[in-house]
């Protein structure tokens, strides 16, 4: 091997490890943005999966890694690392024993803790971006991640409600429950303030999680984007 073989051998690795080092740079600085992919990703397959164990099992598992993951990077804080995982390795071998083992009367179990460590880290980037006195790109990531882990936060409570108060959602074809995708379709229109749209909630427990999502809805456009779009006209005027 010629000394200028190894020179561009040598020089290509280098290249590599330069551009993996960036690779975990970039992510180290928005972990938001990944967060975010990852929601968008899931929500864009689940249409072809919604009925299918395995794709439950799938995503419920992959959802379950990335946001304790997520919560570590932003926090940074051994104990929201602790409380995430806390919720996530319960959560995910109650969705294993239900779908692998058949029974299905551990989900709802599963889908309880999933609620809760989506709202959890909601709560942990809500905190990130409220304490970060500039609007920096990792805190629009998070603007746009934090609202789709509130999303479906309720959307595990609401398919928590319905499995334990059978009859608590109708639709068009009011016979059977709600499948995953129109309790996460009721979740975004709720959240967002467009409408309920053709799933509708009949119980009383359920017009009530309907009406605290409305809140929570108005309570983050209200106090959390509103501030981060005042920063950032602010620094633009200055």
């Amino acid at each position: 091997m010629t000394r200028a073989m190894r020179g561009r051998r040598a020089a290509d690795g280098r290249d590599a490890r330069a551009a993996s080092t960036s690779w975990r740079a970039s992510l180290r600085r928005h972990p938001s943005a990944l967060l975010l992919a990852a929601q968008l990703l899931s929500l864009l397959l689940y249409p072809w999966i919604d009925n299918t164990q395995e794709g439950r099992l799938l995503f419920g598992a992959v959802a379950l890694v990335v946001i304790p993951l997520a919560v570590w990077v932003v926090n940074r804080s051994p104990s929201s690392t602790w409380i995430a995982w806390l919720l996530a390795i319960p959560a995910i071998a109650l969705t294993v024993a239900g779908v692998l083992l058949r029974m299905p009367r551990v989900l709802p179990w599963s889908a309880a803790l999933e609620a809760l460590l989506y709202f959890y880290a909601a709560g942990s980037l809500i905190h990130y971006m409220l304490r970060d006195p500039h609007v920096s790109a990792d805190d629009l990531f998070a603007a746009g991640a934090t609202f789709t882990l509130l999303a479906w936060g309720f959307a595990y409570a609401y398919f928590v409600c319905q499995s334990w108060i059978p009859g608590s959602f109708t639709g068009l074809e009011p016979e059977r429950a709600r499948t995953w995708v129109e309790l996460l379709f009721l979740s975004f229109t709720n959240l967002s303030a467009t409408g309920i749209g053709d799933v509708i909630p009949v119980r009383a427990p359920a017009r009530v999680l309907v009406m605290l999502e409305q809140f929570a809805g108005v309570g983050y456009i209200a106090a959390v984007v509103s501030r981060l779009i005042g920063m950032t006209l602010a620094s633009r005027s200055r």
